[in-house]
């Protein structure tokens, strides 16, 4: 078996880097294959705007012309500036079932980061803070939701025997069409909106969504300042970003929590079209659409996967807005069910809310760190 460094000029090696996962998954009902156009772009050195400003490589573990595992390896100069760390980040992280391809992969990536200096190493992550991260280490028998990684259980083991240590979990749940939400927490929310002067901006089109990219990209910067994988976002990173959410979004399932004319908060709620990506296998044509466009209209799960608040609003009540119009959303609409994504357990306050509307934690997430000494 041999590590080797992937040539991201060279179409196999990007083929071979973004076909493994499809190999190893493909028995596998859970796991909701991202779109392939979209996988090849991250390691598109010409066309991705994260290496306009920091750089990465990508790593397949082989034998006898046979992949066995990948990583990549990033050093994000803007998440270090921003955070005053010298950490190396590690993503993209798939292998079968074998310690020793793992503990190989982690190795050549250990000293990757050595020769850049770094002196710790983070992960999982994408390549810009906006892709959902962590490893899945409850709730595996449960499909991925839209956007939100899957893997085998085995992973989170092989990672620690690589030296990690638990940096953070994040909590995903379901809420349920026939849940009866508490008439206190209606009250409340009409008793914010009276007080504060905040109401609910809906959208009808993308193309009016498009129009308020500007707005909605400064409050997600400001929004998420405490997540522990934020950085100042790039504007053509928040671009990149901005046209994801709008491709699968629903105009009507946008809502954006208003103060006057000011924007302080942000609901992101999209049709759960994981069966149809299923089918499409990551491909858009020549059928892929058709088997996408089916399952958004027939679905009965929702997604819930952006949900923000400015840091100076969220104890004035306008939090409460938003889980609110999680329960409206479920009400007025088709959907039986709600998925919301990656809660940090340690957010109590948004937890306890959440769990007022009725969520049922039911998937866990897990974000790591290693130290990395001078020498291996």
């Amino acid at each position: 078996m041999q590590v080797r460094m992937l040539d991201t000029e060279k179409r196999r090696d990007v083929q071979q880097f973004v076909s493994f996962p499809f190999e190893l998954y493909q028995d596998c009902a859970q796991w909701v294959p991202p779109l392939v156009s979209a996988a090849k772009n991250v390691l598109n050195r010409r066309r991705h705007p994260f290496y306009q400003h920091s750089t990465a490589d990508f790593l397949v573990a082989e034998s006898e012309g046979q992949a066995l595992g990948r990583i990549a390896v990033m050093h994000n100069r803007r998440y270090n500036e921003y955070r005053q760390v010298e950490a190396a980040l590690f993503g993209y992280f798939d292998v079968v079932e074998d310690v020793e391809v793992a503990r190989a992969l982690f190795a050549a990536a250990f000293e990757w980061a050595r020769g850049r200096g770094l002196n710790e190493m983070l992960g999982p992550r994408g390549l810009v803070s906006s892709e959902v991260g962590g490893v899945l280490v409850e709730g595996f028998e449960h499909r991925a939701a839209l956007g939100i990684p899957y893997n085998f259980p085995y992973y989170g083991g092989f990672i620690e025997a690589a030296g990690f240590e638990k940096a953070a979990d994040f909590l995903s749940g379901h809420f349920q069409r026939g849940h009866q939400v508490p008439e206190r927490l209606w009250r409340v929310a009409e008793k914010v909106k009276a007080r504060g002067g905040f109401w609910i901006k809906t959208f009808r089109s993308k193309r009016e969504m498009r129009q308020w990219i500007p707005r909605v990209g400064k409050i997600y910067r400001e929004a998420f300042i405490e997540a522990h994988t934020y950085y100042p976002l790039s504007d053509a990173e928040m671009e990149i970003m901005a046209e994801t959410i709008i491709s699968v979004a629903d105009p009507r399932l946008i809502k954006l929590v208003m103060k006057g004319e000011e924007v302080v908060g942000f609901l992101f709620t999209y049709h759960d079209i994981s069966a149809g990506l299923q089918k499409a296998r990551g491909r858009l044509w020549p059928l892929g659409w058709t088997y996408i466009l089916r399952e958004r209209k027939r679905t009965r799960w929702a997604n819930g996967n952006g949900v923000g608040v400015l840091p100076e609003y969220q104890g004035v009540g306008a939090s409460i807005l938003l889980y609110a119009e999680i329960a409206r959303t479920m009400i007025a609409s088709d959907f039986e069910h709600l998925d919301v994504a990656q809660v940090n357990e340690d957010n109590y306050a948004s937890r306890a809310a959440m769990e007022d509307v009725g969520v049922q934690w039911y998937k866990r997430h897990r974000s790591y760190r290693r130290m990395l000494s001078a020498v291996a």
